[in-house]
């Protein structure tokens, strides 16, 4: 199976130690992938006269593979692995040259080929047409054109290249026997991919995106900071939001090598009018703001799913066993909290209620369970940055080298810490606003399956017969209810600002009207 790879160099390997040694190189090499481009003995071929010969010394031109980016590390990279081969190896070998190849494929616009019979005659120019042939000639134009558009009068023939080499290739004959034609033409396969624009290649298109929706989310952000800030912070946010937008406007006129610069500027505007819109809750009349936090935390779990991407894709044997210990602490934590509701649990301590009085489905459980599941995939973060740092070639990160145990477990319990307040955080901000509602008898806000309503509780014995636990029952008194758990129902009293338990076959629920006004 080939191995897989992002970047090739060349380099000039010195291998010493005599013909023994020289063997065992050429193995290690081939074990590798690594094709051996040349080879010569030192001080001859292209290193006359500028290494001094040496008998027990040889040369090699290898092609090296490695996984990351292309930017100026990737030849140190390309070196590193050649020092961590000869290290492993136990040979004496040097990395006297490095030179990156360039690899990066040409993107090159697609195109169909279709007959051009269908279209109308020449004819004299507009202006010497009357009015009503000018609309029939029009007329006939634009139908044309629709047809080719969705594919009519197509031929079957499929080219790539400019708009005059898709033509050209179109027509020209084909050593198999197909007739050179003159009577076709060529369409582009994608709206986007017009005569005028010039697609840049795949890994330069690739940087230049990235960059793009770094400058998005930044922007996003800033947006994010400013709406919850007061006084000359609004500014200072405000400004930083308009120099990442003025940043991202800048990447998008850069998208293609030449020509459609008006569709990306208009693109970057749409995806940026999103990107403030949506967390600063002028989508849909009832969306509220995002919190700062709240951003941080999902640009945070979006950088931790691509650095695990990165770390994960060209991970070796030996770096899947040091690197498995947080990923099976999150997916065991999963599975646990999918029998449990953890944020359920912490959402009915802070109520003063047992976990057993919220009678959640299962659905909702599984929900709470994925909220917890972002939390705790931030764990991953340490090991996402190493990602990151390895796919740009950070001289922090060298091929083979691991991350300081001791500080690996004390960011990790660092995150972990930060995970514990997170959830803690998000029941207490839940039960606050049961608090405040109830305070203010307005209609509770639901959390994950657990949605309190108010109710009129109504006896079905004599009042001073109802087994009431935990206060005292006053039928007139509306009471916000969090459902049934098994044979009692479980109330909220304003007054006290305590749960109670009522029998469930004592008494009748009935929805209140208004919590304002008392039962009838």
């Amino acid at each position: 199976m080939p191995v897989r790879y992002d970047q090739r160099a060349l380099a000039l390997v010195e291998v010493r130690g005599g013909p023994r040694d020289w063997e065992k190189a050429e193995s290690e090499f081939t074990q590798r992938d690594w094709p051996i481009v040349t080879s010569f003995a030192r001080g001859e071929g292209p290193s006359a006269g500028v290494l001094t010969p040496d008998g027990d010394s040889r040369l090699y031109g290898v092609e090296v593979h490695l996984f990351g980016a292309r930017n100026n590390r990737t030849e140190q990279a390309a070196a590193w692995r050649v020092q961590r081969l000869a290290q492993a190896a136990k040979l004496e070998m040097y990395v006297r040259r490095c030179d990156v190849l360039d690899r990066d494929r040409e993107q090159l616009t697609e195109w169909r080929t279709h007959t051009v019979a269908h279209r109308p005659p020449l004819r004299p120019p507009l202006r010497a047409l009357p009015p009503v042939a000018k609309l029939r000639r029009i007329w006939a134009v634009l139908r044309t054109r629709a047809a080719e558009r969705r594919g009519h009068h197509d031929t079957g023939t499929y080219v790539t290249g400019t708009a005059s080499e898709a033509r050209r290739l179109a027509r020209m004959g084909m050593p198999t026997g197909a007739p050179a034609r003159s009577d076709v033409d060529v369409r582009a396969l994608q709206g986007r991919d017009r005569g005028h624009i010039v697609p840049r290649r795949e890994e330069d298109g690739s940087r230049q995106r990235n960059r793009l929706v770094g400058w998005l989310l930044a922007m996003s952000f800033c947006a994010v900071v400013a709406n919850h800030q007061s006084g000359p912070s609004v500014w200072f946010w405000g400004i930083l939001a308009v120099a990442c937008f003025a940043g991202a406007l800048r990447s998008g006129t850069k998208i293609f090598l030449s020509g459609g610069r008006g569709l990306s500027v208009f693109i970057v505007c749409a995806a940026a009018l999103i990107l403030v819109a949506g967390p600063l809750g002028r989508i849909g009349s009832e969306s509220d703001p995002v919190t700062p936090r709240q951003m941080l935390i999902w640009l945070a779990v979006l950088f931790t799913l691509r650095g695990i991407w990165l770390l994960v894709r060209q991970w070796t044997w030996g770096e899947w066993l040091a690197w498995m210990a947080p990923l099976v602490f999150t997916v065991g934590v999963s599975f646990v909290v999918a029998s449990g509701s953890v944020l359920h649990a912490l959402y009915a301590d802070a109520l003063g209620l047992d976990p057993e009085d919220l009678d959640v489905p299962g659905i909702w459980q599984v929900m709470a369970a994925g909220k917890l599941l972002a939390f705790l995939s931030l764990a991953l973060f340490v090991p996402a940055a190493w990602g990151m740092a390895k796919h740009a070639h950070s001289s922090f990160v060298r091929p083979g080298e691991t991350m300081n145990g001791t500080l690996y477990a004390a960011a990790q319990v660092m995150v972990i810490g930060l995970v514990t307040l997170l959830a803690i955080d998000s029941a207490d901000d839940a039960v606050r606003a049961v608090r405040t509602a109830a305070e203010e008898r307005k209609t509770a806000p639901p959390y994950f399956g657990v949605a309190p309503e108010w109710t009129c509780v109504e006896p079905t014995i004599a009042i001073n017969r109802v087994n009431v636990q935990g206060a005292e029952l006053h039928p007139t008194r509306p009471y916000l209810s969090f459902g049934v758990s098994g044979d009692d129902v479980v109330l909220w009293d304003t007054a006290t600002a305590a749960p109670f338990k009522v029998p469930t076959g004592q008494v009748r629920l009935l929805p209140a009207k208004d919590p304002r006004k008392a039962c009838d």
